[in-house]
């Protein structure tokens, strides 16, 4: 029995047709495989805020998102039941952060200790990822300055250049899970000439910081910075620890301390307070962040 030519024809075309539509999907599977071996995925939340408790973690406010922050911190717990346990007495700093980019914010803010005002800006220089471009950490810069107003109280007139003491500072982050992050702090202080009675106004210090997520909206912290030097002035090493809460355009963040400054040349290189001496002192910071600018999608 013959076929019509047609026949043959459309049976062919079938078998053409179903083998190149075989072969479409095979090589559409490939490209999709390769474009997800490509991509390159940015790790994100290495913290849950951009401080730890005081100091600078690696996040980064995103692009025009304002965050107004304030922030207390109360007299040592072990002041009594007649300070009311340190709540009596508090020192307040008022900060404005501000995102630029993704990549850089800058900030400023007031602190009633010193009667100091500072500013601030963090650029990141690496951020986490993996894929085609494997990243094992995250890297950013903050340099910070703050000016000392407080009146003089002798006859000698100071500059204004010894009022001022400024930072450099380095973020080196890594999240090892979904739940864990670590933080590397190098940092070099200048300090002003009028704050504090250092033994060297150039203090290195190395800060370690460290959270844990509990939950979606919960995270525990830690924070120790260690100076390298000025080991003969009156200062001691400061250690926090605290929890992050967040509820929708708010983040509230309780701690506990033993520095009573909230900038990094206070908190590192004049806490004068210790642990081991009931020196604790309970703060908290509220966060509450703006967006300035609508979003593209």
């Amino acid at each position: 029995m013959r076929f019509p030519p047609i026949l043959a024809i459309i049976a062919l075309s079938s078998l053409s047709s179903a083998a190149f539509a075989q072969d479409s999907t095979e090589l559409l599977r490939e490209l999709i495989h390769e474009s997800e071996i490509n991509k390159t995925n940015y790790i994100e939340n290495t913290f849950k805020y951009t401080r730890v408790v005081d100091g600078h973690s690696i996040v980064n406010l995103p692009a025009h998102v304002l965050d107004v922050r304030i922030s207390h911190r109360f007299d040592p717990i072990n002041s009594g039941l007649y300070n009311f346990l340190g709540l009596d007495a508090a020192v307040m700093r008022l900060g404005f952060d501000y995102g630029i980019t993704n990549n850089i914010m800058i900030g400023a803010g007031h602190s009633v200790y010193q009667k100091t005002y500072d500013a601030f800006f963090k650029i990141r220089l690496l951020k986490q990822s993996t894929g085609e471009v494997n990243m094992p950490l995250s890297l950013s810069f903050v340099p910070t300055i703050a000016i000392n107003t407080l009146k003089q109280f002798n006859a000698e007139k100071t500059l204004f250049s010894d009022r001022v003491s400024w930072v450099m500072q380095l973020l080196i982050a890594k999240k090892f899970s979904e739940k864990f992050s670590l933080q590397l702090m190098p940092t070099f202080i200048h300090a002003d000439k009028i704050s504090f009675a250092h033994v060297d106004l150039n203090i290195a210090a190395i800060g370690f910081a460290a959270t844990r997520r509990i939950s979606k909206r919960l995270n525990i912290n830690g924070e120790y910075y260690y100076r390298l030097n000025d080991n003969g002035s009156a200062a001691h090493n400061v250690l926090s620890f605290g929890i992050d809460l967040g509820t929708g355009g708010h983040v509230f963040q309780l701690h506990f301390t033993n520095s009573i400054g909230m900038t990094e040349k206070s908190f590192i290189s004049e806490t004068t307070n210790q642990w081991e001496d009931g020196n604790i002192l309970f703060g908290f910071n509220i966060s509450r962040v703006f967006q300035l600018k609508k979003k593209h999608y």
